[in-house]
């Protein structure tokens, strides 16, 4: 089944009868706390809902019940607007827009604003429509933006697709399609690119929304030039100073708290300690893994965690409902407890705390106790989206060399240099041995590969790495590699690189770890080479399995496969490794292993 619901015109003309008193409701909340985000207030109201939509939100609603209306009796708890996430990426948990639903419904999630670029490098207009399509089915709302870089920077890699201004412009007319994706070529905008400015343009003349993305520090002519391109939000901040300025640039600052990025605690001093003012911070995720969803939760962490960090509990819930309705255009139709809003609404016995009780989403009870009580439907995947890996041939262990110079017994690498818990890499030296003619990895370095997988060319290119400490003969493949998604292989075995780049291609996508010989870890990813359609709790068991080999093979890193899946996002400095070649992130350019 999908879920559909009646537009507010189609539901107007009864919305206005039952708050009116001449039509009974389908449900009535008494005897709660209605949390009022417009005002910031707590009210001992009652609720009127029908068609899915909130009709009467008053002191007294006996006026609106009839024959046939559900009367819900709150019991002294509070009733708040169901919460939004105001910019993520659901590949990111590995799972299809329905099991991302079914995850994050319990946890009182109940509109999400997505940007399916990771699909979108993989194939293009074609794959952000399949993943659009699966949204409009659920019983939350899930609108998507159109993504907008792909890939992230043109000439320095080759991505399955690519996006330009036509697509923009086409999906824009689609009924889930919300704006325009993070503009990651923020270099792009600042230098008036036309391409950029012809994706801004199409979304700003659709009069939707564009997403922003200024990964720099630097709050000088470049951010106010990136600013009067047209980004209405920015999610990459990391300090106060940035909120600040995003805020008065006139652009929403996101605050985001996601399975690797905590930028909530340094940026909402803004509001905390400089009083300013909270109505331009939103809260978002932008990427959280299927273990963060079922072990700790989704929206509901990132409030709970805001609220931990000094703000109003009040303010917090602002941030995750109204701000966010309010930034998209969608003030009148969702994020508050209002006449004519979607019938959003949670149930819970503590502000601070933020048990989600009971979660009901267009006036139906669709989660209750942490469990899922609705059907998400899935979309019937088609074969081109199930068969994405590419290989061309059966790979070797000799694909996974690095000739030497003739007649060298040492050389001098580059080495991309890993750190922990964060974006950016090191670009380092190493002084390596050669044996028969190719350079060997030694001490913490290790080999890494980019496998093309887009277009069955095998090519394979090869390049040096270091920081995770990886010992003895292993090897982890990966089709989840930011933006390109090509599949990046590290390993200091070069038959088992080859033994899982090649189990990859067999089951069409994912992750698979190989220690001494075996396979002893598989996350399979059949939706592009991104997603699964099994649900979270099954996915996080085998993400769990897959860290565990990770570190029995000596990586003692946070967050590692995180760290390896950014190996190829050639927008990140210092250094990083594509389908041409090594990247000089520094200076947007290929260079040589070799020095």
């Amino acid at each position: 089944m999908t879920h559909k619901m009646k537009s507010w015109q189609d539901s107007a003309a009864q919305l206005i009868a039952v708050a009116a008193g001449r039509a009974a409701a389908d449900l009535v909340f008494r005897g709660g706390r209605v949390v009022i985000v417009q005002t910031r207030e707590i009210l001992d109201w009652e609720i009127a809902i029908v068609d899915g939509r909130f009709a009467y939100v008053g002191p007294d609603a006996s006026h609106c019940t009839g024959e046939g209306t559900e009367i819900v009796d709150a019991q002294g708890r509070y009733l708040i607007p169901g919460l939004c996430d105001g910019h993520m990426h659901i590949e990111s948990g590995m799972l299809t827009p329905a099991e991302f639903a079914r995850a994050v419904i319990p946890h009182g999630t109940t509109t999400m604003f997505a940007d399916p670029h990771e699909i979108a490098n993989v194939l293009g207009l074609n794959g952000v429509r399949l993943m659009h399509d699966e949204a409009l089915m659920q019983a939350v709302s899930i609108y998507m933006q159109m993504p907008s870089c792909a890939p992230s920077a043109p000439g320095l890699e080759t991505t399955g697709r690519e996006i330009g201004p036509d697509d923009v412009a086409e999906a824009m007319a689609w009924p889930g399609i919300i704006g325009l994706g993070e503009m990651m070529n923020f270099p792009g905008v600042i230098a008036g690119n036309d391409k950029m400015l012809a994706e801004i343009a199409a979304t700003q003349q659709a009069g939707k929304t564009v997403g922003g993305h200024y990964a720099s520090p630097d709050l000088g002519p470049s951010f106010h030039a990136y600013a009067a391109g047209g980004p209405a939000d920015d999610h990459e901040g990391t300090r106060e100073e940035d909120a600040i300025a995003r805020m008065r640039a006139g652009m929403r600052a996101m605050l985001r708290l996601g399975s690797a990025w905590y930028d909530v605690e340094s940026q909402i001093t803004a509001v905390t300690e400089r009083g300013l003012d909270p109505r331009n911070m939103v809260l978002c995720t932008d990427d959280c893994f299927a273990k963060t969803l079922v072990d700790d939760g989704h929206m509901d962490r990132v409030v709970r965690h805001a609220i931990a960090c000094g703000c109003d509990p009040l303010i917090a819930l602002q941030m995750a409902t109204v701000n966010t309705a309010s930034h998209f255009g969608l003030e009148r139709e969702l994020g508050s407890i209002a006449p004519g809003r979607r019938a959003d609404v949670i149930l819970t016995g503590d502000l601070s705390e933020l048990p989600i009780e009971k979660v009901w989403a267009r006036g139906v009870l669709v989660a209750e106790g942490g469990e899922c009580l609705v059907d998400c439907p899935h979309l019937d995947w088609p074969d081109h989206a199930r068969t994405t890996v590419h290989l061309g041939r059966s790979l070797v262990a000799e694909d996974f060399g690095i000739p030497a110079p003739e007649g060298a017994n040492r050389v001098t690498a580059k080495v991309i240099g890993v750190v922990e818990n964060q974006a950016p890499t090191k670009a380092l030296t190493a002084d390596l041995p050669v044996a028969d003619g190719v350079v060997l990895p030694e001490g913490d370095v290790c080999r890494i590969a980019l496998v093309e997988r887009h277009r069955g060319t095998g090519g394979v290119v090869n390049g040096f790495v270091s920081g995770f400490g990886y010992e003895g003969r292993m090897a982890i493949a990966s089709t989840v590699a930011h933006d390109s998604h090509h599949m990046i292989v590290v390993g200091t075995d070069p038959a088992l690189m080859a033994a899982a780049s090649n189990r990859l291609g067999e089951v069409g996508g994912g992750v698979s770890v190989w220690k001494d010989g075996e396979e002893l870890a598989l996350v399979e990813l059949p939706v592009a080479g991104l997603m699964s359609d099994r649900p979270a709790k099954e996915v996080a068991a085998a993400v769990d399995r897959m860290v565990s080999v990770m570190q029995a093979c000596g990586c003692t890193l946070n967050n590692a496969f995180m760290q390896h899946s950014l190996l190829a996002l050639v927008v990140i400095p210092e250094l990083r490794i594509s389908d041409l070649g090594l990247v000089d992130v520094t200076r947007f350019e290929l260079t040589d292993v070799l020095e």
